[in-house]
């Protein structure tokens, strides 16, 4: 997995960084990206990048301000253009997305050329595809607004084929059978433990991306354990009491949510114009203080979940 941040700007596009959007690009399933939020311009921002519109099939938005979607008529549409047929796309948000899409569409007079589903969600479980699930929970914003944690499944341990090629047992349906954990009686009586030739099964990763929010236990149980958190970071934590007042966290915040729910690794987004170029480190060095593992996200930034370390 790879996260590709499209945008990173927080309210307005500035000339540094666009407004939000995060794609997860799915690299052992044929490039599959599921989006997470589509603030405007996103299409142009994966125009520069390896992405391909027509590999989206999910797309989370987190709340309804316009930043975070105000982007999504203009790619649903312009996937319609793309050579060959589009593939579905279901896209996920509070209650409203699906009359903010069907209206825009209409008006437009936009024609898809393939099927979307729109799904308004609650907090829980709101996505379950082939070994991953998806879980919301409610965030604390000025308008209704979510995080999601996404739950890879645990991977099988590797068969140790060496050692039972040592033991002079030729690949077969034993093999087969302690690979698929269960144990086996050979001939002359003696047990072969499936424990004793698989390796443990390997943890999936989490995932959490969170929408706009000031501090709030749910950013820490959507974090809780996960490999990466991310988590805006829109100001200093000089102006971290005037943000919370429009629902948005400081970097010292986002890295006392990262901390309180051991997460592995902390990424910074949804920066304020106010802080160009060379002072992102200063929001870099705030979370540092109290999350050693961060790091803060520039549009068109990439980081591979496996190695995020710093």
């Amino acid at each position: 997995m790879e996260l590709h941040f499209l945008g990173t700007g927080a309210g307005m596009p500035s000339k540094e960084r666009n407004v939000s959007s995060v794609a997860l690009k799915f690299l052992q399933r044929g490039g599959e990206v599921w989006l997470f939020d589509c603030g405007e311009a996103t299409q142009h921002q994966i125009l520069r990048t390896s992405l391909k519109p027509r590999k989206i099939n999910k797309i989370f938005i987190t709340h309804l301000h316009g930043d975070h979607i105000f982007g999504l008529p203009g790619l649903l549409g312009s996937r319609s253009f793309q050579n060959g047929e589009a593939s579905p796309v279901a896209i996920y948000g509070p209650k409203g997305i699906k009359a903010f899409i069907e209206t825009a569409l209409n008006i437009s007079e936009t024609y898809l050329t393939y099927p979307i589903q729109v799904i308004e969600i609650g907090e829980g479980l709101i996505c379950e595809d082939d070994g991953r699930h998806v879980y919301a929970k409610k965030l604390d914003h000025v308008i209704p607004c979510f995080g999601f944690r996404l739950e890879e499944q645990a991977q099988p341990g590797k068969l140790k084929a060496g050692m039972l090629k040592k033991m002079g047992l030729a690949p077969g349906p034993l093999y087969q059978q302690l690979k698929e954990g269960r144990d086996v009686r050979r001939e002359d009586g003696t047990v072969l433990k499936s424990s004793d030739f698989v390796s443990p099964p390997v943890p999936g990763r989490i995932v959490a991306i969170l929408g706009d929010t000031k501090y709030c236990d749910n950013a820490v149980e959507l974090g809780r354990n996960a490999s990466v958190i991310v988590h805006e970071a829109t100001v200093l934590h000089e102006l971290a009491e005037k943000a919370a007042e429009f629902g948005h966290s400081s970097a010292r915040s986002a890295a006392v949510t990262a901390r309180l729910a051991n997460a592995a690794a902390l990424i910074l987004n949804h920066i304020s114009s106010r802080y160009h170029k060379e002072e992102k480190m200063l929001l870099l060095k705030e979370a540092e203080e109290v999350f050693s593992n961060t790091m803060i996200a520039d549009d068109f930034s990439i980081f591979p979940i496996e190695k995020i370390k710093k």
